[in-house]
């Protein structure tokens, strides 16, 4: 595993998450302390597609532009994550980023687009490269745009 990687999925105590939320939002979107700290991370809030309740996760992203990108990696799992599958049945998510708290519209990127997003991400972030490799499925990458 890539230095300073967050343990995998498979291997992250209960709370783990929520800690790193709860750090996230006591500190104005920095976080102090964990495999995450001195990281920027957003907040994605998305509605859950089958309980219709609110997920939120820590995620690391880039810009591209005016526009927010994250990749649905799942750490390399074989499946994709919970978020991921929520945002796709309702594209509408709550983004917290620093201080800030704003609706956008989540919408999952095609072809060469797709392709540069995620190599984009991957050299800035280079355990994302590593992700891909560890699975079969094509890791989707995400496009967040503010309404």
């Amino acid at each position: 595993m890539a230095e300073n990687a967050p343990p995998p999925m498979s291997q992250r105590p209960p709370g783990f998450d929520q800690e790193i939320i709860d750090q996230f939002r006591a500190n104005a979107g920095r976080i102090l302390t964990g495999p995450f700290a001195g990281r920027t991370l957003m907040l994605l809030t998305t509605t859950g597609a089958r309980s219709g309740r609110p997920l939120t996760k820590p995620l690391g992203f880039t810009r591209d532009g005016e526009r927010y990108v994250v990749i649905a990696s799942f750490g390399g799992s074989p499946r994709h994550p919970a978020w991921y599958h929520n945002l796709v049945a309702d594209p509408r998510v709550l983004v917290e980023i620093g201080p800030e708290r704003f609706e956008a519209r989540a919408t999952p990127a095609q072809g060469a687009e797709r392709e540069r997003l995620y190599a984009q991400q991957a050299a800035q972030i280079p355990v994302f490269a590593e992700y891909q490799r560890m699975t079969s499925r094509e890791i989707p990458v995400v496009v967040i745009e503010r309404i």
